[in-house]
């Protein structure tokens, strides 16, 4: 059983490095054929790419993980909470509140 686990591991391993090594050669592929010829800005090597997506992902989405199942779970869990407690009246009243709207 421990030995199934370790294999699943280093599946996902490898997947996640090779996807992110993908990752950057498009990005650094995508940038070395764009922005130089637009702004004058420098080329890219492979290394700064990643690093680009890194920097990127920490100002803009964070290292959060998937258990919480991403972002604006909190709220959905809320909502399937509310609307399991509904009768059905009120989910057919929600529902044509919701058609009503703009």
């Amino acid at each position: 059983m421990k030995r199934h686990w370790v294999g699943k591991f280093f599946k996902v391993a490898v997947i996640g490095m090779g996807a992110i090594a993908m990752v950057g050669l498009i990005v650094m592929l995508l940038w070395n054929a764009l922005l130089p010829a637009l702004f004058g800005s420098p080329a890219l090597s492979y290394f700064q790419a990643v690093g680009l997506l890194i920097l990127s992902r920490i100002l803009v989405g964070g290292f959060r993980g998937w258990p919480g199942g991403g972002p604006g779970w909190h709220w959905k869990r809320r909502m399937l909470e509310r609307w399991d407690q509904m009768t059905p009246e009120e989910r057919e009243r929600f529902r044509q509140g919701m058609r009503v709207r703009p």
